[in-house]
C-alpha cells in the first residue's frame, strides 16, 4: 500500500511537471496562447477614435497590423489617462500601451518603449484675438494641462527659468476638451502636441500656437519593465519591417500629410459656409455620391466653387464642380450652372478617374491620385508618377508623388514626360485643401450625430407614449442643429 502511494505521488508529480512544461513561458507565448493582444490606448484624433461604426487612428491601425502579424485578435482598451495606461501595464491587464505616448526620461524609468515612429513638438495654445505671449513670464490667464501629460516635465524645467510660471492639472478633461475650452475663452492656455493642434484647428479655428516648450518628443509604444524580452524583441522586429516596407510612411501621410499650413481665415470661412450654405445642397451630394463618401464630394465641390452654382474661372470651367465644356458633355451635363446636374456630372467623372488609378496604388490613397487627375488631368497625374519613378521614389505612394508634382512646372523635368507642363504645385495644394475640408466635414457630421442622439434620448424620456418619431430621418442637413 505504501509503495502504491509512492507510485501515485510520483505519477501526479510527473503529470504536473508535464503540464507545467507545456504552459507558455514567455510573455509573447502567453499572448499567442490567449489568442488576443490587449492594447491600452487613449481616445484622440491621432491615436484611436471611432467614426461611422469603424475604428480609426494611427496607433489603432499600427496595432492592428501588429496583431495580424502575430496571428492574434486585437483588443483595444481605451483608458482615461496615461496614468491608467501605466497601471494597466503594471498589473498585467494590458500587454502594451499605444496612445500617442511621448517617450520622456521620467517615463523611461517606469516603462519600456519600443522604437519611435514619429515625433511631436509640445505647443502652448491660446485663443485668436488674445495677446500672444512673448515668453512664459508673459502668460495672462490660467494654464491647464491634462493629467499625465508629458509636457508637465518640460513645464517643471521651465519653472527654474520662469519662477512665476504656474499651471493646474485637469483629471476630468483630455487634451481635446481643453483645446475646446481655450477656443471658447473658458481657460487661457493649454499645452498639446503639434499634431493634435493641427487637426483640432480645423474644427476650432480660433486656436493659435503661442510658444514651443522645448525639444521634440519621440512617440512610441510602451510595455512593462520585465526580465522577459520576448514582446519587446518582437515589437522591435515588427517596426523594423514596417519602416522598410513603407507602412510607417503611409500612415504618416494618412494622418499628418494634410495638416500643415493652417489658414485661419479660410478655415473660419469654410465652417461658416458649412453651417449656412451646405444644408441647401447636402441631399444632392448624398444622392449622387454613389460609392464615394458624400462628404468627400462636398469637400471637392467647396474647393472648386465654394458651393456657388454660378462660379466661373478665367479658363471657362463653370458650376459647383467646375466642369469644362468637354467634360460636361461627356458626362451628360447640359447646364453646368444647374446644381444637381453639376454635382451628378462631377461625381460621375470623379468615379471614372478613380477606376483608372492603377491597382498598385494603396486603397486609402487612390482618391488623392484621382483628385490630382480631376485638377490637372489624368495624363499629368500619370506623368507625376513617372517622375517619381525617375527619382527613385515610389509611383504608388502619395507622399512621394506629391513631392514631385511641382517639378511638372520646370522645363528640365516636364520635357522628360509625355504630357509636358502642368501646374503641379497647385495640384498638390488642391488635394491638401480637399483633405482638410473633408476632415472638418467628418467632425461636423459627428457633432450632428451627437445632437440627434441627445434629441432622441430627450424625446424618449419626455414621453414614451407619443406617436412622434423617435429618430431624425436620414439626410438631415449636416449642421441644421449646430449653433453658430
Amino acid at each position: 500500500m505504501r509503495q502504491l502511494a509512492k507510485w501515485f505521488t510520483l505519477s501526479i508529480s510527473l503529470l504536473l511537471a508535464g503540464c507545467n512544461s507545456s504552459q507558455p513561458t514567455s510573455q509573447l507565448e502567453q499572448i499567442r496562447a490567449r489568442g488576443e493582444l490587449r492594447v491600452g490606448t487613449i481616445y484622440g484624433p491621432t491615436s484611436f477614435y471611432q467614426r461611422d461604426d469603424s475604428n480609426l487612428g494611427y496607433d489603432y491601425e499600427l496595432a492592428q497590423e501588429y496583431a495580424d502579424w502575430l496571428g492574434v485578435k486585437l483588443v483595444m482598451l481605451p483608458q482615461e489617462s496615461t496614468q491608467a495606461l501605466e497601471n494597466g501595464l503594471t498589473d498585467g491587464s494590458l500587454d502594451m500601451a499605444a496612445g500617442a505616448l511621448a517617450i520622456t526620461s521620467e517615463r523611461r524609468t517606469r516603462m519600456r518603449f519600443g522604437p519611435a515612429y514619429y515625433q511631436v513638438s509640445p505647443k502652448l495654445v491660446y485663443r485668436q484675438g488674445a495677446r500672444k505671449p512673448k515668453d512664459f513670464d508673459d502668460l495672462q490667464g490660467e494654464l491647464v494641462i491634462a493629467a499625465g501629460s508629458a509636457s508637465e516635465e518640460q513645464l517643471r524645467e521651465l519653472k527654474h527659468r520662469h519662477p512665476a510660471l504656474t499651471w493646474s492639472v485637469s483629471k476630468d478633461a483630455d487634451s481635446e476638451e481643453l483645446l475646446r475650452q481655450v477656443a471658447e475663452g473658458k481657460i487661457g492656455y493649454t499645452v498639446v502636441h503639434d499634431t493634435v493642434l493641427a487637426r483640432i484647428q480645423r474644427y476650432y479655428p480660433d486656436l493659435a500656437e503661442g510658444l514651443t516648450l522645448g525639444s521634440n518628443y519621440p512617440i512610441g509604444w510602451a510595455m512593462a519593465q520585465l526580465p522577459d524580452d520576448s514582446l519587446y524583441a518582437s515589437v522591435i522586429d515588427f517596426f523594423g519591417q514596417r519602416f522598410l516596407d513603407g507602412t510607417i510612411a503611409q500612415l504618416d501621410e494618412k494622418y499628418f500629410g494634410h495638416v500643415q499650413n493652417f489658414d485661419f481665415v479660410d478655415t473660419r470661412a469654410f465652417l461658416q459656409r458649412a453651417k449656412t450654405l451646405l444644408p441647401k445642397y447636402q441631399k444632392l451630394f448624398q444622392t449622387h455620391a454613389g460609392s464615394l463618401d458624400w462628404r468627400l464630394l462636398a469637400a471637392l465641390s467647396y474647393q472648386e466653387s465654394h458651393w456657388d452654382p454660378n462660379a466661373r474661372s478665367y479658363t471657362g470651367v463653370r458650376g459647383m464642380m467646375m466642369l469644362t465644356e468637354n467634360t460636361a458633355k461627356a458626362m451628360g451635363v447640359k447646364d453646368r450652372t444647374h446644381p444637381e446636374e453639376s454635382i451628378q456630372g462631377g461625381a460621375r467623372y470623379l468615379l471614372q478617374l478613380l477606376e483608372q488609378v492603377p491597382d498598385s496604388v494603396p486603397e486609402d490613397e487612390r482618391f488623392w491620385f484621382a483628385l490630382t487627375a480631376y485638377n490637372i488631368g489624368y495624363g499629368h497625374m500619370m506623368d507625376a508618377r513617372r517622375l517619381a519613378k525617375l527619382q527613385g521614389k515610389s509611383p504608388d505612394s502619395w507622399s512621394d508623388v506629391k513631392e514631385v508634382l511641382p517639378l511638372l512646372q520646370e522645363s528640365r523635368w516636364h520635357s522628360k514626360v509625355r504630357y509636358g507642363y502642368a501646374r503641379g504645385g497647385e495640384a498638390r495644394n488642391y488635394v491638401n485643401n480637399v483633405r482638410q475640408y473633408y476632415q472638418s466635414l467628418l467632425w461636423l457630421d459627428n457633432e450632428q450625430q451627437k445632437i440627434r442622439q441627445r434629441e432622441r434620448q430627450m424625446e424618449q424620456s419626455e414621453s414614451l407614449a407619443t406617436d412622434a418619431p423617435s429618430s431624425t430621418p436620414m439626410g438631415t442637413p449636416i449642421l441644421a442643429a449646430i449653433a453658430s
